[in-house]
């Protein structure tokens, strides 16, 4: 017994017993074909089969290998060099004997014990006060709104607000009374305000991370004023709109004659602060989210103690805000410290800077302000229009507080304003700037100093040493320094301490960049409902070098980049919002801004809207600059300024822009307060709806990773390779269709040789069988051909071309006819008198200098001796029109076969041999080149045979066809098929879609026509027009489950997402998923594969994009990055062989390799038809032998297509496995760059995606530049998005580097009769500067 069978013995013995009774035992030697046996025959299966990486390799991302390694740190770059950063304290809060335990506790005092005192001013749109608070009504009203709040909104037993509830505040920044009663009142009931702008319209800029913040934070109620309500955004029915991601909101009035007076009993709840919650303020991350960072009463109060002391603020001082009250320094301040301090804040809005910037300035000469909160923005508007006002004092300001004191622009503001405003009164030492934070509130303050004490000194920064991270006094030209001011000392009561900015916590050294923490009771606690990022933030523990823990109290990290200076001052040198980290420096965005405001820009830009940020493009951050263009600013003009700042921001900061875009006047995304909403104008720029009006990208000098260009290695020989595959078990990448030999032949194959015989037989044998209907666009048949009327009106051509033409056999005959019956009969009529016809597609009316000289060049190549024809196009060839074109005088004989004699041949034309012409096949290659092949009776034969056995025709089919009848397999099915094969025909002329776009598919229904044929173009017209009628097409009751086949004609890769997209469209209507497939043919061979009736499905596979561009095939999984899906083209047509070569060595590859594609098959044409005869070229593209492994010497068409071979899991017809051909691309059309191989389609795929506004897409290469056309479908001023994002696009998926992005119209790119782009032609005619373009971007 063998051992396997010892084996399967002994399992087997048990189970016998029970299976077969008694006597099964004694069987147990013969072998039994049990389960452990094919478990073992799978594990030798599984062994023989190659071992497949882990699935999870596929999905990696293998930046590694691709990017030309990050670059390597310069040696000479600065370091770090001082000891580790010690914490620095702020002094002690003070201890005030009669200071408030709870902010309300400060209102209720004041509300009513100096109910007189003002609190709060506003002013009107001209700058005047309009209404002043005082402390009595702010309480009185406050008290009134919370007891509303609390009573009034819903009923006893269920109210919409208890204690600890969120809710919305929104006012408009000209309403600060209305605000601060409603703040105060939310105080007073307990529920938390959560102060948010007034959206103005539905989709406003970052509205919808607004939204996501009211829903994170529960809120159902949002508080407004009566006029803020009326101007919301309203529906039809006067309803407020549902703003874009917003939940839904109760609104509610606060306006004092809304609300109710409370009962004498009723009192607020005022606890002693806690750390309770007290409001929400709302803060915008880097990339656009909305987060609500969490203040408790206990820092609410804290902070304000804070602020007093380092402010030294006192009773009844007066103080000019304005900043937006709503948050940051304009609440602590203007809202909280006031109120703790019985200030009086006059409160000047935004509205009112712009019609009248020095509005601030005048309040502080007329009330004697002690205090001013302003911005650098305010200072330079002041000194902008100072003229207008002479006698202003600013003597009595004993602080002017400069809240963006942290900004690299800062210094120069201060400077400008005090030497202008000196000679007003304004005291050197009352310029206070200081740095804020939502989540660490005020930093750092400068406190005010003594008079005629020294000012503080400025830190002169080398920018370079920046870039690192590394404080260095600057040396170098003072362009690339930056100059900073401090920002003032700790907080009295807190502590600080700079950490590394990504990483673990670290401190710093003492002279090196980094977050600015601050560790207090002051700070935020957290954001509303975000635990995870909230740890992040505000419970940060330092560390040390080697990672242990410093101290124990938390700090808050602030957001602000800086260190720590000599006497404990800090600096601010940029926030971790604005940080581009570029190939590993790091520039500031505002020091970008500052830059280009620094270029002499007053004619082209706006100066305050400037936005930087940094996208991520192929494994760095690229920086992007936009700006908003002057409407009076030239073309020159902007490309002169654009131009200079990006030889400005190279010199300065060594680092490239990569892309710097102009938009008009207004158009980027606004803050409320007029700032540029950052994360929103990126987000546009990456989505494409930016639309700027110039744009000037870099990518050569920035993009520097890009992988090595590839050095071709010296390629291993034929023999070589093909040892290696029989060592490594692998096979010769070879398929066959079925063998002809094999099957059964019938009479009509051995008797007739020659198709015009075939049909003289049909005539006899069935004359009334209809071969041929051809469909108008209304889907009525216009003209149909049985076999005898087909034969009898070839036979009156036959005679014409005697009689009228002179034509001897041999001679060659243009037929020039549209799409139809015509066309066929006139083809049979030359082969029954011994001419060889060449179809021509006819010229295009409406269009002859573009369709007429293909016509003119395939007449004189093809030296043909007449031209037949119909009236009407022969009238055309002679018009005045075509002689603009082409010269009509030396046109051949034209014939026209409209009328015929009714007169037939004594005799018709018997070729001698098989191996004559039949016919001549002419096209032009998507490269434009004309190919004109020919092809013998013989070949005619062999070919028709071949579909027949492959789709199974004969007499009873009926097939539909549309597509165009006039080379390749298109004119086979058209006009050869059906005679030989005897099956009916529906001829669809596809420019009769053009006018009914249903008739083909109603066709199909119409006939129940099992097997159809298509070309892309019908296709693609079906799948955009009908995308959305599909419930038409069922009212219709056009039903596609008859088709068994549905065949797309084709000379390319099949387009795969193409055909999935139709199948999916038309399953509703019953449309087989797996009926659509794909044929293969190129000039050596009209039909290679061709899908048929029996046979597997074809099969798909996913290829590594990376690995094609080397000339290698590496399969993977869907889904993989980088993975391109690639579907079988079809079954190969019964007696072709096709093997896989490499096309330099000509030696055979390996299954699964990549290699030119080369055909054996009876139907091959027999060489080129050309003026010149090039043997050389004939006998290698037609009769050429493999260098290496064929004892057999076959003979061998080169297609000039790429493609593997891959054998599968499937049977074939014949019962063996299936080999599946799946073809790659065009030779001739593959785009060598950076030493790799490209096919144009995987780049246009790419870039039709990105937009959609792009109709069309084509690409190719002009001196080494790869220039990508895309034709723009939606409006012009789309036209500039799409450069950056083909741009990104490229680079991101294909490692290239666009040299020239061309924006046309639908239509330009030029598209021949089987839906293939004709690249070449595009190319000729961007050269010769014909395109028309609306714009052309050369990327520097």
């Amino acid at each position: 017994i063998l051992p396997e069978d010892t084996l399967n013995k002994n399992l087997n013995v048990e189970k016998e017993k029970n299976n077969r009774g008694p006597g099964a035992v004694a069987h147990a030697c013969v072998p039994v074909s049990s389960r452990v046996s094919t478990k073992i025959q799978q594990l030798l299966n599984t062994l023989k089969r190659p071992k497949r990486p882990p699935l999870k390799e596929f999905f990696v991302d293998d930046s590694e290998e691709i990017v030309e390694g990050i670059p390597q740190p310069d040696p000479n770059q600065p370091k770090p060099e001082g000891r580790q950063m010690t914490p620095v304290k702020g002094e002690p809060l003070g201890v005030i004997c009669n200071w408030p335990p709870a902010l309300e506790s400060a209102l209720q005092r004041w509300g009513t014990t100096q109910a007189k005192c003002s609190c709060l001013t506003a002013l009107d749109m001209t700058g005047k006060p309009v209404y002043t608070l005082t402390y009595g009504k702010l309480w009185s009203r406050s008290l009134k709104l919370a007891y509303t709040l609390l009573n009034k909104l819903g009923t006893k037993n269920e109210p919409v607000l208890k204690p600890g509830d969120r809710v919305a505040l929104v006012y408009p920044n000209n309403d600060p009374v209305m605000f601060m009663v409603a703040f105060y009142g939310c105080l007073l009931a307990e529920v938390i305000p959560v102060p948010i702008e007034v959206p103005l319209t539905r989709k406003d800029a970052g509205g919808q991370q607004i939204g996501f913040l009211l829903g994170s934070c529960g809120i159902a109620l949002a508080l407004t004023s009566e006029v803020c309500l009326k101007g919301l955004p309203k529906t039809q029915n006067g309803e407020i709109v549902q703003f874009k991601g917003w939940p839904r909101l109760k609104w509610v009035v606060t306006d004092s004659k809304y609300l109710s007076k409370p009962p004498k009993d009723w009192q607020p709840h005022i606890s002693p602060a806690g750390t309770e919650p007290a409001y929400i303020e709302y803060k915008t991350s880097k990339e656009g989210s909305v987060m609500g960072v969490t203040v408790s009463r206990l820092a609410m109060l804290s902070h304000c103690q804070a602020l007093s002391q380092a402010c030294n603020y006192s009773e009844g001082e007066t103080i000019v805000n304005v900043l937006d009250f709503k948050k940051d320094a304009g609440l602590w301040h203007g809202m909280f410290a006031n109120v703790m301090n019985k200030m009086h804040t006059i409160s000047v809005p935004y509205s009112v800077m712009k019609t009248c910037p020095l509005s601030w300035v005048q309040r502080v000469h007329a009330h004697k302000a002690k205090v001013a909160l302003v911005k650098c923005r305010d200072l330079h508007w002041a000194m902008m229009a100072h003229r207008d006002q002479r006698d202003v004092s600013l003597s009595s300001l004993r602080m002017l507080i400069v809240t963006d004191g942290a900004n690299p622009w800062s210094v120069s503001s201060c400077d400008a304003f005090l030497s202008l405003f000196q000679s007003h009164g304004l005291k050197p030492e009352a310029i206070c700037p200081c740095a804020t934070s939502a989540e660490a509130m005020t930093v750092a303050i400068r406190r005010p100093g003594v008079p005629g004490a020294p000012l503080p000194g400025r830190a002169i920064l080398s920018m370079n040493g920046l870039s690192y991270g590394v404080i260095r006094v600057n040396t170098e030209d003072k362009n690339s320094a930056l100059t900073v001011q401090d920002v003032g000392h700790v907080m009295p009561g807190g502590m600080m301490c700079i950490v590394k900015p990504d990483g673990p916590p670290q401190l710093c050294k003492t002279d090196e960049i980094g977050e600015i923490c601050v560790s207090s009771r002051t700070g935020g606690m957290m954001y509303f409902g975000l635990a995870g990022v909230t740890k992040n933030t505000f419970e940060v523990i330092p560390v040390n070098s080697a990672g242990s823990p410093v101290g124990d109290v938390p700090f808050i990290r602030s957001g602000l980049l800086g260190f720590v200076g000599p006497g404990s001052l800090v600096f601010v040198v940029g926030k971790m919002d604005g940080l581009l980290m570029v190939s590993g420096r790091r520039h500031n965005a505002d020091d970008i801004v500052a830059t280009g405001l620094a270029v002499e820009s007053i004619k082209t830009v706006y100066r305050g809207r400037i936005a930087v940020f940094s996208v991520s493009v192929f494994y760095d951050e690229r920086i992007v600059v936009v700006a908003e263009q002057r409407p009076d600013a030239s073309e020159e003009d902007s490309f002169q300024w654009m131009s200079r700042v990006l030889q400005a921001i190279d010199s300065i900061h060594q680092v490239g822009v990569y892309c710097l875009a102009l938009v008009p006047a207004n158009t980027l995304p606004k803050t409320p307060l007029g700032g540029i909403h950052i994360s929103q104008t990126k987000q546009l720029f990456l989505e494409g709806s930016l639309h700027p009006c110039n744009i000037l990208m870099c990518p050569h000098t920035c993009v520097t990773n890009l992988p090595k260009p590839r050095q071709k290695q010296p390629g291993v020989g034929p023999a070589s390779v093909m040892v290696g595959n029989l060592v490594a078990g692998k096979r010769i990448a070879q398929a066959a269709g079925r063998d002809l030999g094999q099957i059964e032949e019938n009479d009509l194959v051995r008797k007739h040789q020659f198709l015009a015989e075939i049909l003289q037989w049909r005539a006899q044998a069935t004359p009334d069988h209809v071969l041929f209907m051809l469909l108008n666009a209304k889907g009525t048949t216009v003209c149909t051909a049985s076999c005898l009327q087909l034969h009898k009106r070839a036979e009156r051509i036959a005679s014409v071309l005697g009689d009228k033409g002179h034509l001897n056999a041999g001679d060659n005959v243009v037929l020039l006819y549209p799409p139809g019956i015509e066309l066929i009969t006139a083809f049979y009529g030359c082969l029954y008198a011994g001419c060889i016809p060449v179809t021509v597609r006819p010229p295009h009316a409406q269009n002859l200098t573009a369709t007429l000289p293909t016509v003119r060049m395939i007449v004189d190549v093809s030296k043909a001796a007449c031209i037949l024809t119909s009236q009407t196009l022969m009238r055309l060839l002679r018009s005045r029109e075509a002689a603009a074109a082409v010269d009509v005088k030396t046109w051949p004989t034209i014939i026209d076969t409209d009328d015929l004699p009714r007169k037939r041949l004594p005799q018709l034309y018997k070729p001698p041999t098989p191996e004559m012409l039949a016919y001549l096949d002419f096209s032009v290659s998507t490269t434009g080149m004309l190919t004109g092949v020919k092809m013998s009776h013989s070949a005619v034969n062999a070919l028709c045979r071949a579909i027949k056995l492959q789709c199974e025709l004969y007499s009873s089919r009926q097939i539909a066809i549309c597509l165009d009848p006039y080379c390749g397999l298109g004119f086979a099915l058209w006009c050869l098929c059906s005679v030989y094969s005897g099956h009916q025909s529906v001829l669809i002329p596809p420019m009769e879609l053009e006018n009914n776009l249903f008739l083909w598919l109603a066709t199909v229904n119409q006939y129940k026509i099992r097997d159809t044929f298509c070309s892309y173009s019908v296709m693609e017209l079906c799948t955009k027009g009908l995308g959305n009628q599909v419930e038409v097409l069922k009212t219709r009751g056009i039903n596609l489950s008859c088709v068994r086949t549905c065949v797309v004609v084709a000379e390319e890769r099949p387009r795969v997402a193409l055909q999935q997209s139709f199948s999916k469209l038309f399953k509703d209507i019953g449309l087989s998923p797996r009926a659509v497939s794909t044929t293969f043919g190129s000039r050596v061979n009209v039909a290679i594969c061709l899908q048929g009736t029996s046979g597997p499905d074809p099969t798909t596979v996913y290829v590594d994009l990376k690995s094609l561009r080397h000339d290698r095939v590496r399969l993977v999984e869907r889904g993989a990055p980088q993975s391109l899906l690639l579907s079988e083209s079809g079954k190969i047509l019964p007696g072709v062989k096709v093997v896989i070569v490499n096309p330099e060595t000509k030696g055979p590859v390996g299954d699964s390799h990549l290699g030119e594609i080369w055909v054996n098959s009876p139907h091959t044409a027999s060489g080129y038809y050309t003026i010149y005869d090039s043997e050389t070229l004939q006998a290698d593209h037609f009769n050429t032998r493999l260098s290496f492994g064929d004892a057999a010497r076959t003979l061998w068409a080169r297609t000039g297509y790429l493609g593997f071979v891959r054998r599968t899991e499937l049977t074939a017809a014949t019962g063996e496995r299936h080999d599946a051909l799946y073809v790659v691309g065009a030779l001739d059309e593959t785009l060598e760059l950076r030493g790799l191989r490209y096919h144009p389609i995987d780049i246009e795929t790419s870039v039709s995606r990105i937009h959609r506004s792009i109709a069309e897409c084509a690409v190719f290469t002009w001196t080494n530049l790869l220039v990508v056309v895309v034709e723009l479908c939606g409006s012009e001023q789309e036209a500039l998005d799409l450069v950056p994002l083909v741009t990104n696009v490229v680079l991101e998926e294909h490692y290239l580097i666009v040299g020239v992005v061309v924006v046309v119209d639908p239509g330009v790119i030029p598209i021949n009769s089987r839906g293939e782009k004709q690249r070449m032609h595009l190319r000729d005619s961007f050269l010769a500067d014909q395109l028309d373009p609306i714009y052309v971007a050369y990327n520097m």
